[in-house]
């Protein structure tokens, strides 16, 4: 049970623990009733202030404030809901192997917070308020608290994204998220957020497997060269893949 400006709720009676899921989509739509972001590659945590109170849940319903502690006592603002995505920036993008890394060493030093959506506003549920209305009242929420990093508002652009995405494709990041700029906040896979990947292919020798006791044998693919054969990452099915293991 959590509280919000002296009105309690249940969390998950509210359907606060489910995030929406993106839905995937070969290209981004154009056109004002669209807005576009990155696509960041992390932990996507709702987070919970209530005065003095910190909760960081994740889409499994965890709440990982312990490891997230640095960018909770960041939040210093009223209480809110607030869904985001915690990353590692690593040679210029979000990297999900090295925030595995800083997570478990018990690190936070280089965690940051990136914030897209506000749910919950000091006891008013905003999830029925368009896309669009709750980015501008979260960025007001920042800017009036003085919210720095670790946590971090999330800028997006609106209209065509295109543009967008092929930056964010010739700089090998995972791609971009559009959203209708009048949809609500919906807890289910929808078309009003669309996810767009900037695929990496390629091909590559299986060099070796691994038993995973958890999952299906998995393949690791590799560079052949005459003296030695590099490891590019791993992959279940033949297929690589660069994210083999998520929220538990």
């Amino acid at each position: 049970m959590s509280c919000v400006s002296g009105k309690a709720y249940q969390a998950s009676d509210a359907g606060l623990h489910s995030a929406p899921a993106y839905h995937p989509q070969d290209e981004s739509p154009a056109g004002e009733d669209w807005i576009h972001e990155i696509k960041y590659d992390g932990y996507r945590v709702q987070s919970h202030i209530d005065w003095d109170s910190r909760k960081a849940f994740t889409r499994n319903g965890h709440n990982w404030i312990s490891k997230f502690s640095a960018i909770g006592g960041t939040l210093d603002i009223p209480p809110a809901i607030i869904d985001g995505e915690v990353v590692v920036i690593h040679e210029g993008r979000t990297n999900f192997s090295e925030l595995q890394a800083e997570l478990a060493g018990r690190r936070q030093d280089r965690l940051l917070y990136y914030a897209f959506d506000l749910l919950w506003l000091d006891g008013k549920d905003l999830r029925r308020t368009s896309q669009l209305a709750r980015k501008e009242l979260l960025k007001e929420l920042f800017d009036t608290h003085c919210v720095e990093a670790p946590a971090l508002y999330s800028e997006h652009l609106t209209g065509d994204g295109n543009e967008l995405f092929k930056a964010a494709a010739k700089l090998n990041y995972e791609g971009i998220v559009s959203k209708r700029v009048e949809a609500p906040y919906r807890s289910d896979r929808n078309e009003a957020w669309v996810k767009i990947k900037a695929v990496q292919k390629g091909k590559f020798p299986v060099v070796g497997f691994i038993n995973d006791p958890t999952r299906s044998r998995r393949t690791l693919p590799g560079e052949a060269g005459r003296e030695k054969a590099c490891l590019h990452g791993q992959g279940r099915d033949g297929l690589v893949s660069h994210r083999l293991q998520r929220d538990p």
